[in-house]
């Protein structure tokens, strides 16, 4: 017996359905409820070892989105949707947050920090010295991208538009944001609404690689 909790079709439906939004409505906006079910979707996405080396800036000051809109070619979405997220990653990654990963492990499971040593040796020992080549910055951007995919796919299933957003300045955005004091760095943005009714790129076919030619089994 299937244990779907939403039908193949609704699933395809709404994944044919999404699209990167190039212009959303500015009126609607996402009710508070679907946006606290957004913003729990963020934070449960996986990550390596569930680190979540990141955080989950939304931008709600109208005044700061219109600036990070010069940082972002001019693109409309950042001031027009209903909420825009900037997500970052946590610079160099340190014993400090193994350690803080570890008390809260403790702290929702009920077991004793110290029995959770053997784990936090592991994670350590990839942060000190990687099994392969790695830049541990780049390794956290790439986890920041998992929480991207949840998010937008979470967003769809619910009816709510999203464009994510790579064509901006990170360096401009940590600036105004002052994420650099708090130890993050931008990685991607996320717009997130309801496009608008003359969005010409809605009703565009969704142009994708035949299955056979991206899916390989081996």
């Amino acid at each position: 017996m299937s244990s779907a909790v939403v039908s193949t079709e609704q699933l395809l439906q709404q994944l044919q359905w999404r699209y990167a939004t190039k212009k959303f409505d500015a009126t609607q906006k996402i009710t508070e409820d679907l946006w606290q079910t957004l913003v729990e979707s963020l934070v449960l996405a996986p990550s390596s070892f569930g680190l979540q080396p990141w955080k989950f800036f939304v931008v709600t000051n109208p005044a700061i989105r219109q600036q990070l809109s010069e940082y972002s070619w001019g693109q409309t979405q950042v001031v027009d949707a209903s909420h825009l997220v900037v997500l970052a990653f946590k610079k160099d990654l340190s014993a400090a947050d193994v350690d803080r990963y570890m008390q809260n492990i403790s702290t929702v499971r009920q077991v004793p920090v110290e029995n959770l040593q053997g784990f936090a040796k592991v994670i350590n020992g990839f942060l000190d010295k990687p099994p392969y080549p790695l830049d541990i910055d780049e390794w956290s951007k790439r986890q920041v991208y998992i929480a991207l995919g949840q998010f937008m796919t979470s967003a769809a299933l619910l009816g709510i538009d999203t464009c994510p957003i790579e064509g901006f300045n990170p360096p401009k955005y940590d600036e105004v944001l002052g994420l650099a004091e708090l130890g993050y760095a931008s990685v991607v943005v996320c717009a997130a609404g309801y496009r608008a009714d003359d969005d010409k790129n809605a009703a565009l076919p969704k142009v994708r690689y035949p299955v056979q030619e991206v899916v390989q089994y081996l």
